[in-house]
């Protein structure tokens, strides 16, 4: 695991950062296609993430990046949605937020909720001013817990890792 400078407050459970919004999808929400947009969906796991971020970092976070947001069905009018977001990984000042989306179809109460969305999005907790701040640690509590810290740790290394790349690609271009 990261190391936290003795600077961070102290840590807290991965179930303390959890955080569920939910919603019904109107026809403000459809596209051409009679589905809901994508961007009303990014923005929606974008809100879920922030109120988990600032949970667990007892303050103003911000978002620094999407890793990953995947659409696995369409969402529909009428549709309730739910988003689930937690702490999945933290560094010194910034985290990783986890996110699913279910829907329950609006036409078929009984049946189960499908997953629409996932997504990963990096959070940095910020003062004031603007300027990072730490954040306390996350604990993992459960067995799936330290796979989602696992699995973070991977996406954070590929991102500094393309990064890194891109901007040496930059420098040999000119």
């Amino acid at each position: 695991m990261t190391e936290h400078p003795s600077a961070a407050p102290p840590g807290k459970p991965t179930s303390y950062s959890r955080v569920t919004l939910s919603r019904i999808m109107t026809a403000v929400d459809v596209n051409l296609y009679g589905t809901v947009h994508g961007g009303v969906l990014m923005k929606f796991v974008d809100d879920v993430a922030g109120a988990a971020a600032a949970r667990h970092s007892g303050g103003t976070a911000v978002t620094a990046a999407i890793d990953e947001i995947v659409f696995s069905e369409p969402v529909r009018v009428g549709d309730l949605i739910h988003a689930y977001a937690q702490i999945n990984w933290t560094g010194s000042t910034s985290m990783e937020v986890g996110v699913r989306v279910m829907a329950e179809r609006w036409d078929s109460a009984e049946a189960e909720p499908v997953r629409v969305a996932t997504a990963y999005l990096v959070f940095v907790g910020v003062e004031v001013g603007g300027a990072p701040r730490a954040v306390r640690p996350v604990l993992p509590e459960t067995a799936e817990d330290s796979r989602r810290w696992r699995e973070a740790e991977i996406r954070r290394a590929h991102r500094l890792a393309r990064r890194r790349a891109i901007q040496h690609a930059r420098r040999e271009s000119g």
